[in-house]
């Protein structure tokens, strides 16, 4: 019997596994996919790791993995027939820190000179950044089965058992749903998942088209969105007509080149199609992230349509937010109430998502309304200090779990990010007293150096600061520590 059930082994259901195997829990993964085939067939366009999943990832030492895989992108782009001048403008703006991604559209960009911080965006094919994930989960030991759909979800007492579709049976302390949109953990576990209805299609296909030079790239095409991808053969478009009927039908030529004969208004023959996915604005939340002994976390958490690339990483933070609290829990440290925190904090987060994605559709739909629309966008976004704002929400980079408490509590430590493999927390200080209390924490906090703001701050493992203080003294500290990572371990008396 493991302490948690990880239902799904994309990128949350693997990085969660990591965090919480660090926890010292023992997670099991349950994926559906037999091997890599599967997810490789559908791993198409590319996935951006935002700025504060780059945080994150740097903390656990993988931003070397992360790099091969991007250049292992920009490698791919050399090979594209006629040399299209976009990838090589995007290769470099990535490779100077200053692609922060884009809003509907508008690009999000450093000013020259501003890039290279310690948080820049990457760019990969998402079945690489689930095999940098896999490694680094299989190698602190954590189990995952592939070929496990779940069907069933039955809570007795203290355990959850979870039913496969072949009647094969696992049973855990916790489970936790990271199955995707359609999650089956969130419908058996009865949690409602209120939103809005999808308005649009986007389908991107890996295609051979009759004349490759018949088709150019369009944010704004007559009848929406067309994307020559800098992924060699992949064709996307955008429709704003009500959602597909059938996301999982097999894919045709004739589907694709109806679709770009609607954008476009032209007839562009597709001599055949080899795979394609199909995806809308589907706008949905849970209600809750927890229910008793099931929680969720990413697409089972929340969907909404892919314009900005943020899903992907609010649920790589979800996991990085859940990891560390489940963990201690399952040990017996820290109280089940802790894990009331990861709906706290998660669920606003997601809520703010959800609301910028909804306006990043509505900024991308055709008509001359939107279109000055746009504009008006367009120049409040050539605004340093708005842009700085729309790069921040874009990049997770603005989060404040803790908005009325000392400024940098709820806030990710500031500056350079620390390598903190083990999972462990941190207490920054060069004070012996703030160091003492920290005794009887050994197993969840490493006592460091000092940071050179404050006299001693607190940080947890996912980066966030729980107490910090300007001058030298502990008010709180022990209500932080106790709060965040339960009692001390007992410590001999002297004498």
């Amino acid at each position: 019997m493991a302490d948690v059930i990880v239902a799904g082994g994309g990128p949350v259901g693997l990085l969660l596994a990591s965090e919480l195997k660090l926890a010292g829990a023992d997670p099991l993964v349950l994926e559906s996919a037999t091997d890599g085939a599967a997810r490789r067939a559908r791993s198409l366009g590319l996935r951006g790791v935002n700025g504060r999943s780059t945080q994150s990832l740097a903390m656990r030492d993988l931003l070397g993995p992360l790099a091969e895989a991007q250049e292992a992108v920009f490698a791919a782009m050399g090979e594209i027939p006629g040399g299209r001048e976009a990838p090589e403008v995007l290769l470099r703006l990535v490779r100077e820190g200053r692609a922060r991604g884009h809003f509907g559209g508008l690009a999000l960009l450093k000013a020259p000179g501003e890039g290279g911080e310690a948080t820049p965006n990457y760019l990969m094919k998402q079945h690489a950044l689930e095999q940098i994930l896999a490694d680094r989960a299989r190698e602190l030991g954590v189990r995952i089965e592939h070929g496990w759909t779940v069907a069933d979800v039955v809570t007795e007492g203290d355990t959850v058992t979870v039913v496969a579709d072949d009647g094969r049976t696992e049973r855990a302390a916790y489970l936790v749903g990271c199955d995707g949109g359609r999650s089956v953990v969130r419908r058996k576990a009865g949690i409602e998942f209120p939103g809005t209805d999808a308005t649009m299609t986007g389908r991107t296909v890996v295609a051979e088209l009759a004349d490759p030079d018949s088709l150019t790239s369009s944010l704004r095409a007559p009848g929406g969105l067309v994307n020559l991808s800098m992924v060699r053969g992949e064709i996307a478009t955008i429709e704003f007509d009500g959602g597909p009927a059938d996301r999982d039908a097999p894919f045709t030529a004739e589907e694709l080149s109806g679709s770009l004969r609607r954008v476009t208004g032209r007839d562009i023959a597709v001599k055949r199609v080899e795979a394609g996915i199909r995806y809308s604005d589907n706008t949905r939340q849970a209600a809750t992230y927890r229910k008793g002994r099931v929680l969720l976390a990413g697409d089972a958490a929340h969907v909404h349509s892919p314009i900005g690339g943020q899903g992907l990483n609010l649920g790589m933070q979800d996991a990085m937010n859940l990891g560390w609290k489940l963990g201690l829990v399952v040990r017996g440290i820290a109280p089940e109430s802790l894990l009331d925190t990861y709906h706290a904090e998660r669920h606003p987060v997601g809520e703010r998502v959800l609301r910028n994605t909804r306006a990043q559709v509505a900024l991308m739909r055709p008509g001359p309304q939107i279109e000055a629309l746009r504009e008006v966008m367009s120049e409040t976004l050539a605004i340093p200090v708005v842009r700085d704002r729309f790069i921040a929400m874009a990049n997770g980079m603005d989060i404040d779990y803790a908005p009325d408490a000392h400024p940098l509590v709820g806030r990710f430590l500031p500056g350079p990010v620390p390598q903190v493999r083990d999972g462990k927390a941190l207490l920054l200080s060069d004070d012996d007293e703030i160091r003492a209390a920290a005794t009887g924490y050994e197993d969840r906090v490493r006592v460091t150096g000092a940071h050179p703001d404050v006299a001693g701050l607190l940080v947890r493992p996912d980066g966030y600061v729980a107490w910090a203080t300007p001058e030298p003294g502990t008010d709180g500290l022990a209500e932080a520590l106790s709060t965040w990572f339960g009692a001390p371990a007992a410590v001999p008396v002297a004498g």
